[in-house]
């Protein structure tokens, strides 16, 4: 996304369904509910939709959206790939969208029955490199959390890490969820303790390390600042979103590359986001960063230039990641407490902090950050007031 398009665009309209454990419906349904309720947030009709993204991994095809609501006035359309790497990068192509003129309004969607239905955490999920995974199956490397488990060791190894460190990440985006009654896991507390008393699913990961397998569905709208000015909702504006990737990549298996602990897709994507957007981290008021495994959210600061290699752990700790602390993170609950709706729910709540409506608001925001997946080619975006 060009410079030249630095706030030409703005999130004008956000919807989603309850996020469960089994939603009883259809992903179909689900999408077309998520949908509704952006348009109602916004004060448009469907008949204002003219143009359509989605990512990738979702069994709703665009077509159903248009058949459901009846959009007659579809005039582009895009899909964008590689799972949890695509949610910010959903938000660069609508964008661009819109700021060329092709489209007025655009809509956004993902839905998914990920705990009622096909989970992406269990062994019967088809890898996205068949080839590859074969390389790395026989030794008990199957699922994402084996994957991860790597990475996390080696942080461990490089850094001297422990898992009273790593506790900050879960056990405060668990008190963000407790203040969120849309989250699956309001109400209920994580302490310390209980992180570090929890069964081990992938040494050394645990079972709160591990994002959660969800149902529901995420939609928004975007459209013109210009227009947007007119519209219900206060907008968001699309300050800045990039994609990038690194090479080679292999869906969380960067096993061949230089360093296990730094993720070339996301530094890629940082050195684009702060050069077109004109800032660095030091401006970001509050951040919604892709956390599918705790530890990787210290690996995201880190490649994000939050804080220097290996520093992670401790720039998490005394409450910085804290509603309240100098950088609050997903406080929503993100990935891990909120619900996992591959990463676009992060984009909601990067909205509602511009609004000044999150159930943890930051105080006067005017710049908020969410990324998406570390380990796969990736996307960022920096939304302003």
């Amino acid at each position: 996304m060009s410079p030249a398009l630095r706030s030409k665009a703005a999130i004008v309209g956000i919807g989603a369904t309850e996020f469960s454990a089994n939603s009883g419906r259809s992903e179909r349904r689900l999408a077309v509910e998520a949908v509704l309720a952006a348009l109602a947030d916004a004060g448009l009709e469907a008949d204002d939709i003219d143009g359509i993204v989605n990512s990738d991994f979702d069994a709703t095809n665009q077509l159903d959206i248009v058949n459901a609501l009846g959009l007659a006035n579809i005039r582009a359309y895009a899909t964008i790939p590689h799972g949890g790497g695509s949610p910010c990068g959903t938000v660069a192509q609508a964008a661009m969208m819109v700021t060329s003129g092709v489209c007025e309004c655009v809509v956004a969607y993902r839905s998914l029955n990920e705990r009622s239905g096909h989970r992406y955490g269990s062994a019967d999920a088809v890898p996205a490199y068949p080839w590859v995974f074969g390389l790395h199956a026989p030794y008990g490397l199957v699922v994402p959390g084996e994957w991860t488990a790597m990475h996390a060791r080696r942080r461990m190894i490089e850094f001297g890490e422990t898992r009273e460190q790593w506790a900050e990440v879960p056990v405060t985006f668990r008190a963000h969820a407790n203040r969120n009654p849309r989250a699956m896991l309001h109400g209920k507390t994580l302490t310390r303790g209980d992180y570090l008393a929890a069964p081990m699913l992938a040494e050394p990961l645990c079972r709160y390390d591990y994002c959660l397998e969800t149902d529901g569905a995420v939609a928004y709208l975007v459209t013109s600042a210009d227009r947007a000015r007119s519209l219900r909702a206060t907008p968001a504006h699309i300050h800045t979103a990039v994609q990038a990737t690194g090479a080679p990549v292999w869906y969380q298996t960067n096993w061949y590359r230089d360093s296990l602990t730094t993720g070339a897709e996301v530094v890629a994507a940082a050195r684009q986001l702060w050069s077109e957007s004109g800032l660095s981290p030091r401006d970001i008021d509050v951040a919604q960063v892709y956390d599918h495994f705790a530890p990787l959210v210290l690996t995201a600061l880190e490649d994000f230039g939050f804080c220097g290699k290996g520093e992670g752990a401790a720039f998490v700790g005394e409450g910085r990641i804290a509603h309240g602390g100098a950088l609050p993170l997903n406080t929503a609950g993100g990935l891990l407490s909120e619900g996992y709706i591959h990463g676009w729910n992060l984009i909601l709540e990067g909205v509602r902090q511009i609004r000044g409506t999150s159930t943890a608001q930051v105080e006067d925001v005017e710049f908020s950050l969410v990324t998406s997946c570390w380990g796969a080619p990736t996307s960022a975006l920096i939304l302003s007031r």
